[in-house]
């Protein structure tokens, strides 16, 4: 088997059976992200207690590529401080603008290196970027003021 066909079943796999789908509470902030390009969406809830991103739930709709990236997120991020989360997000983004030319870090990256062949298509990147985008916003806003915030308020 190729690496290609394997990157492309761990794609599928998320897509068929995605994790933490479905909204839940608690959550301190939920944020709605639309790609215009191609009509993909996602609603996704933030939890974070004592600076840890507890939980990760979202519902939306699109292609493969961006239900399957948020999927892997959720796995990426839940239980991982905040800070930590957004670094993932940060390198995740570095291997989505790389064209194909960046090798990334399995031990840091876990199943989404499977979407680096998707870098290599720009209309694609902003499908895979999706629910990590709507991550960085939510998981900013929990963490930024969390006296303000209310369960299910999001600024």
């Amino acid at each position: 088997m190729k690496v290609e066909d394997l990157y492309q079943e761990i794609i599928l796999d998320h897509y068929r059976a995605k994790h933490h789908s479905g909204l839940r509470d608690p959550y301190e902030v939920e944020v709605h992200h639309v790609n215009p390009s191609c009509g993909d969406e996602v609603t996704l809830r933030v939890h974070v207690d004592g600076g840890t991103v507890t939980d990760v739930s979202y519902e939306g709709q699109g292609c493969s590529i961006s239900q399957a990236s948020t999927s892997v997120m959720t796995d990426l991020v839940i239980g991982r401080p905040v800070a930590d989360g957004l670094e993932l997000h940060q390198e995740f983004l570095t291997l989505m603008q790389s064209k194909g030319a960046l090798e990334p870090d399995e031990e840091r990256l876990e199943d989404a290196i499977a979407f680096a062949g998707v870098s290599k298509f720009p209309a694609r990147v902003k499908c895979a970027l999706l629910g990590w985008s709507a991550f960085k916003d939510a998981a900013l806003q929990a963490s930024a003021s969390p006296a303000d915030n209310q369960q299910g308020v999001s600024r």
